[in-house]
């Protein structure tokens, strides 16, 4: 019976690492094996195993086999930049080259018309497959897609470039008042998980900041200055407020989520 519990318990680790990472259930599965091997005991001996072997495998590994699977890591530079290091360590960085030469191409045109906003990336795709599923996101899995986060200042109208929560998500820009408030109107429907990003938040930090027109607005365009850009999705009241124009700029339904933490982008 405990060698089952044992077992399923292995199992479900594998599982949640390969969810989670795409990479973690194989590392998983691998540091098992070496440290049955190595007869040293000694208190957290798996865990340690598992680190290790996981940092060498998406530091010095998986950027090298990626383009393999018509995939690349984000590369960063002064005006693009993760909003959370856990996008990295989770393996959501990587994007096909033509993606890649998207993203560069907004960090350039911020670089050069407003070199004090950043265009903070949340979740892009995993490093392999085309298919493989990035949960929760309901698209995300062939490289083409990209989440930026929202842009944020302090009190005095000066650009944070920072987060408002740990993960990145979950913290919404709420309709004001005379705005379409399309949140509601899908919870209203019966969309319960529509504002379901409140409960991935993993902590809300930087509660002075507010949310950036100007600053988002400055993204906004250098995203949509690009031809290569299909799609964008953000709120209908973001995109009343911002005052945006293009027709590539659309509501992404109801079955998604909500849009006012985060843009998502497109290029197919």
């Amino acid at each position: 019976m405990k060698r089952t519990i044992k077992y399923i318990a292995h199992f479900v680790l594998f599982l949640v690492l390969t969810i989670v990472t795409q990479v973690g259930g194989l590392v998983y599965i691998i540091s098992l094996f070496l440290c049955n091997r190595i007869r040293v005991a000694f208190w957290g001996k798996r865990f340690l195993f598992f680190v290790l072997l996981y940092a060498f495998t998406i530091i010095l590994l998986v950027p090298f086999v990626a383009p393999w699977f018509g995939r690349e890591k984000i590369k960063d530079n002064s005006n693009l930049k993760p909003a959370s290091y856990a996008t990295v360590i989770l393996n959501r960085n990587y994007v096909s080259s033509e993606t890649q030469q998207f993203i560069q191409a907004i960090s350039n045109k911020l670089k050069h018309e407003n070199p004090m906003i950043q265009a903070r990336y949340l979740d892009a795709c995993f490093p392999f497959c085309d298919g493989f599923p990035l949960i929760p996101h309901l698209s995300h899995n062939d490289g083409c897609k990209i989440d930026f986060s929202l842009v944020y200042e302090d009190q005095n109208g000066i650009i944070a470039n920072k987060s408002k929560s740990v993960s990145g998500y979950g913290v919404f820009e709420e309709a004001k008042a005379g705005e379409i408030d399309q949140c509601n109107e899908c919870l209203k429907r019966g969309y319960f998980q529509y504002d379901y990003p409140k409960y991935v938040t993993f902590g809300r930090i930087n509660s002075d900041l507010q949310f950036s027109e100007k600053g988002t607005k400055g993204l906004v365009e250098a995203i949509l200055s690009q031809r290569l850009m299909t799609k964008m999705f953000i709120e209908p009241h973001l995109k009343q407020r911002l005052n945006i124009k293009d027709d590539r700029v659309r509501f992404h339904g109801c079955q998604s989520v909500r849009h006012d933490d985060h843009i998502h982008v497109q290029i197919n």
